[in-house]
């Protein structure tokens, strides 16, 4: 049992660091009141903590395949654990913000080695079971933060969503101490500042960009100059990396048409199976007056599905090539896209269900397979690239998920209400039903009027529904075609493991 005790901590700070990004959903309306804050100030401790995220994977992949795996993965427990400790003690929003932007730095860290440190630790049929078991708690994290979140708010109070990670941190770095070996790139190299620096410019401007298209829409000047300067930024990246000797990513792996396709398959997985989650919760307690820990309880067969699937994954696929189950599991998840689309007006919860547990299962299966191909697809020395750059795609994919899902809504969602004749604000009721405030829009109105919106809102999800279908059925095209199994002398002469790893 002692081999699997590099596989428990790789899990518990990747259920951790995972969970955080949607518990403080649930809990900010507690905040707003304990602290004495404005909700829209208090958003930034959901989008700066995965704002900071996604920037820095990269750049902390490619520093933990240069200084050590293990090193980086524990300096981020360290990092991490601190950073939850000072959200749970702060005393106005400001110090919250700030210290969730400390916290996502840490997060990054410990989840830019996580393939790579898995990746290094086990081999043959060992690796297939870690990446399943893996796969499956980044499945259920999805569906455990808004249950936890509301559970811990509820019954103890909002601090103790950040004060909980202190017992598992401590618990984790105990064991990644004691059990896990250190790896990383025997030939050496610098860290790449300048390649980190313009890609963390770009990716903060793009999801900057994004958070503001919620806000102002896609066209708005400030999104249009944010979007605009990214694209800046992505050319100086790009020019940056083909003239280093010791690129943060290696341009050449993103021209195989393997390589790519899984980035693509990483990036539509996350948009399609869990971007969509956002507004199922809205509609669970806007649309079925469920309370916050119920509508978070209607996201469980998801993660529960996927957990179970992904261990049966990686006990039975070990020998099949990549492309099968990650295409397939592309497969399941558009056709539980299309699945949840039985939804209608007067539906409950359990109408949900079969498209839930269709897209858990293709979770189960695709999720583990993409981490394992990705690592098997580079250099033994480049891993941790390669591992930060799915988990950043991921975010990627679930941060360009909701904007686009809330144009999609938003214009499924006008044209309702538009010919009802009840709503002569179209653009305050329109907002109003996509973000699950219609009770304010809809005060004094009729029955009529509240019928009008919960159906305006079910076309939304429709619509939503539809989009991760297609985009995920069009994408396990593109893997079926495209990825292939790495084959046993693509890295002959390349880097090797560092010798003192296992």
């Amino acid at each position: 049992m002692r081999k699997w005790f590099p596989l428990l901590t790789v899990c518990l700070a990747t259920l951790m660091l995972l969970v955080d990004i949607t518990i403080v959903s649930v809990a900010v309306p507690a905040m707003t009141t304990s602290l004495h804050s404005s909700l829209s100030a208090l958003q930034w401790t959901v989008d700066l903590y995965v704002l900071v995220l996604a920037a820095l994977l990269m750049a902390a992949g490619s520093a933990s395949d240069l200084v050590g795996r293990r090193r980086v993965y524990l300096v981020g427990l360290v990092v991490f654990a601190g950073a939850s400790l000072a959200c749970g003690l702060a005393p106005t929003s400001g110090l919250l913000v700030a210290a969730r932007g400390v916290q996502g730095l840490g997060a990054a860290a410990m989840l830019s080695t996580n393939i790579a440190l898995l990746a290094g630790t086990y081999s043959g049929r060992d690796r297939s079971v870690a990446f399943g078991i893996w796969g499956a708690v980044n499945g259920i994290s999805a569906a455990a933060g808004p249950i936890l979140g509301g559970l811990l708010t509820q019954h103890i109070g909002w601090r103790s969503i950040f004060l909980v990670n202190l017992p598992i941190a401590a618990l984790a770095w105990v064991i990644a101490r004691r059990h896990v070996a250190e790896s990383k790139n025997p030939a050496g190299g610098r860290v790449d500042v300048p390649g980190t620096i313009t890609f963390t410019l770009a990716a903060t401007l793009l999801i900057f960009g994004l958070i503001r298209v919620g806000d102002d829409g896609w066209t708005a000047p400030v999104p249009v100059a944010l979007f605009a300067a990214t694209a800046a930024a992505l050319v100086a990246f790009v020019l940056v990396e083909r003239r280093r000797r010791d690129p943060m990513l290696d341009l050449a792996l993103v021209r195989t048409p393997s390589f790519a396709a899984l980035m693509l398959g990483a990036l539509i997985l996350s948009a399609s199976a869990f971007a969509n989650l956002v507004f199922v919760s809205i509609w669970a307690q806007s649309v079925l007056r469920f309370d916050p820990v119920a509508a978070g309880l209607v996201l469980t067969p998801l993660g529960a599905m996927a957990f179970v699937v992904s261990g049966f994954a990686g006990r039975f696929m070990s020998g099949v090539a990549p492309q099968w189950p990650i295409g397939i599991g592309l497969l399941l998840i558009g056709a539980g896209g299309l699945l949840d689309m039985l939804v209608s007006g007067d539906s409950e919860w359990t109408a949900l269900l079969p498209g839930l547990l269709v897209t858990g299962a293709g979770v189960g299966i695709s999720s583990p397979t993409l981490a394992a191909a990705a690592a098997a697809a580079v250099p033994p020395g480049k891993a941790g690239m390669a591992g930060a750059a799915v988990n950043t795609l991921r975010q990627l994919g679930f941060a360009l998920g909701i904007p686009i899902m809330t144009t999609a809504m938003a214009g499924a969602v006008r044209p309702v209400l538009a010919d009802s004749g009840y709503f002569p604000d179209l653009d305050s009721a329109t907002a109003a039903v996509i973000g699950g405030q219609a009770d304010t829009v809809l005060a004094g109105l009729t029955d009529a009027a509240g019928r009008t919106a919960r159906s305006a809102f079910v076309s939304g999800l429709d619509q939503i529904f539809l989009l991760s279908g297609v985009g995920a059925l069009i994408t396990a095209a593109v893997v079926l075609l495209l990825v292939r199994r790495a084959a046993p002398d693509d890295h002959r002469t390349t880097i090797t493991a560092d010798p003192v790893a296992r």
